[in-house]
C-alpha cells in the first residue's frame, strides 16, 4: 500500500508543479527565462508519461509528505 500511496502522491505533486509553472508562465509580471520555460514545457505531460528520472523528482516530494503523515500519526498516538 505504501508504494501505491507514494505513486499517487508523486502524481499529485507533478500535477501541482505543472499548475504552478503554467501559472507562472502566463503571468506577465513574472519574467521567466525562455530556456527555463522551454525546459518546463517539456515536462508538461501526464505523470505516467514521464521518465523514471523525472518521476523520481516527484517521488522525493511524495516521500516528504509520507514522512510528515507518519510523524503526525505518531504524535496523535
Amino acid at each position: 500500500m505504501t508504494n501505491e500511496l507514494r505513486e499517487r502522491l508523486a502524481k499529485l505533486e507533478h500535477q501541482q508543479w505543472m499548475h504552478w509553472t503554467k501559472w507562472l508562465v502566463k503571468e506577465s509580471d513574472h519574467d521567466i527565462p525562455e530556456e527555463l520555460e522551454e525546459k518546463w514545457k517539456k515536462s508538461w505531460m501526464p505523470y505516467e508519461e514521464l521518465s523514471e528520472e523525472m518521476k523520481d523528482k516527484d517521488r522525493k516530494w511524495a516521500d516528504k509528505s509520507l514522512k510528515e503523515m507518519k510523524e503526525f500519526a505518531e504524535e496523535m498516538g
